[in-house]
């Protein structure tokens, strides 16, 4: 009977002893399970999660705009005033709804390059008005004339066109027209052929953004989604420096296993730049765990802060020598036009560029940009991104809609909100798929650890104390 006993005891004990090292055993297996699942499901290629969501988004993206509306134009253009707008919006439209085209698969380069159409749907119902709303605003092209032609002759006969269309500093415009573009009347009578439909996004619907080149990860996971060439080219503004590459993924998934000391590198064409992210938080996204990512206010320094910024400084009045911080100077990209990005109300910028303007509140709860991503796919499960669109206007003494100027304004025309977030069933899905199987294999791990070295215990001390008593 005691032998019995004591046997049973060594086979619990032994039993124990098993089932911790099976648990043992199988946290890096189910580590490796987990790994080549995933860097199996993140591959750009047919038959995967994530080219199936790569192809054609199943999340709703909506792009809002808020209009700085001028209050005082007359005084602006006669007495050289303060700015003053008045913030109006948010106008929602639904954008990224169409599905990548050309898709082309490289089995040499392991890439697989794209063209990815654009399209803008009104949402009324997420909007304050309508399309046809008024707004007082700047004239695009009265002030983009003595930028684009410096010469004073030239100046002077685009004076008399722009006094002969009757146009001014600034114009009423309507949102549709101020977004998608509009006949301008002082451009229509240039003698020589140019552009006349002028608006902010012109052209936009209708057309498309690429052709993009981007790693599919076939070969090596680490560079899935990558850009590798933007319209034939690794470099935008054409020049050998480093801030005008195009640096890594188009933000909406980056290479799996993102670890919180990772920089998250993205390229946008709207600012024809790459920029960058940096870890902020831990958060819950409707269960599932996701890191975010803010962009720094870094990313918009001076030159003499970020040297990564120096060819968006291409003059040294406007930019006090390479000193002024907060906008960075894109018409190298927007063929030669005084066109400016910054954050929202000049958030962390100089204090002379909002100096001149009245009405901005910059706000960073409201205003930053942020990524929610992943970190084992490296999919972007939710994000804002947020820019404002200025433009650069200066003394012309030979025009006169613009001679009453007593210095330079880097004029703010509206910002804008691109925000999408995982949607419900997307998100149920995406726990079954991927969360839920990984916290499930942990959870296997832990018990099975943890019962083995529990019942190892409980049996040796059985064990002791019955060999205890049969020596007593």
């Amino acid at each position: 009977m005691g032998c019995n006993r004591n046997c049973g005891l060594v086979a619990g004990a032994v039993i124990g002893a098993v089932l911790a090292v099976f648990g043992g055993i199988l946290m890096p297996v189910g580590d490796m399970l987990i790994q080549k699942t995933i860097k199996k499901e993140v591959v750009l290629e047919e038959g995967t999660i994530a080219f199936k969501n790569w192809v054609k988004t199943g999340t709703d993206v909506y792009r809002q705009f808020w209009i700085f509306d001028v209050q005082n134009p007359d005084e602006v253009a006669l007495n050289s005033s303060k700015i003053k707008v008045k913030q109006r919006g948010p106008y929602t439209y639904r954008v990224r709804y169409l599905a990548k085209e050309n898709i082309t698969q490289d089995s040499e380069t392991h890439t697989v390059s794209f063209l990815q159409p654009n399209g803008a749907i009104f949402e009324p119902s997420l909007s304050v008005g309508t399309e046809d709303d008024m707004f007082t605003i700047l004239n695009l092209a009265v002030a983009a004339a003595p930028h684009l032609y410096p010469n004073a002759f030239v100046q002077g006969i685009l004076n008399s066109l722009i006094k002969k269309s009757k146009s001014s500093m600034f114009q009423n415009r309507t949102l549709k027209e101020l977004l998608w573009g509009y006949t301008d009347p002082f451009l229509s009578l240039v003698p020589y052929p140019v552009a006349t439909t002028v608006g902010v996004f012109y052209p936009y619907n209708n057309t498309a953004d690429g052709v993009y080149k981007v790693f599919n990860g076939k070969d090596d996971i680490s560079k899935v989604a990558i850009i590798d060439t933007y319209k034939g080219k690794k470099n935008l503004l054409y020049w050998s420096s480093y801030c005008d590459m195009i640096n890594g993924t188009d933000a909406a998934s980056f290479p799996p296993f993102v670890e919180k000391t990772r920089i998250l590198r993205f390229f946008s064409s709207d600012i024809c730049r790459s920029v960058y992210a940096e870890f902020s938080a831990e958060m819950d996204l409707k269960g599932i765990p996701v890191y975010r990512f803010t962009l720094p206010s870094l990313a918009f320094a001076s030159p003499s802060e970020n040297p990564d910024n120096h060819c968006f400084c291409t003059e040294q009045i406007i930019s006090k020598n390479c000193t002024l911080y907060g906008v960075l100077d894109i018409g190298k990209c927007k063929e030669g036009k005084p066109v400016y990005i910054s954050l929202p109300h000049f958030l962390h910028g100089s204090p002379e560029l909002a100096e001149p303007i009245e009405g901005l509140s910059p706000n960073e709860e409201e205003h930053r940009t942020y990524l929610d991503v992943e970190p084992i796919t490296g999919f972007t499960l939710r994000f804002a991104k947020r820019l404002q669109i200025n433009i650069l206007v200066k003394p012309a003494k030979k025009i006169e809609a613009l001679k009453n100027l007593k210095h330079n304004y880097i004029v703010p025309i509206l910002w804008l909100n691109e925000t999408g977030t995982i949607g419900d069933e997307k998100a149920k899905m995406f726990r079954n798929q991927v969360t839920g199987k990984i916290n499930l294999l942990g959870l296997v791990e832990i018990v099975l650890l943890s019962v083995g070295v529990v019942m190892f215990i409980a049996f040796m001390i059985s064990y002791c104390a019955c060999r205890s008593k049969k020596v007593n």
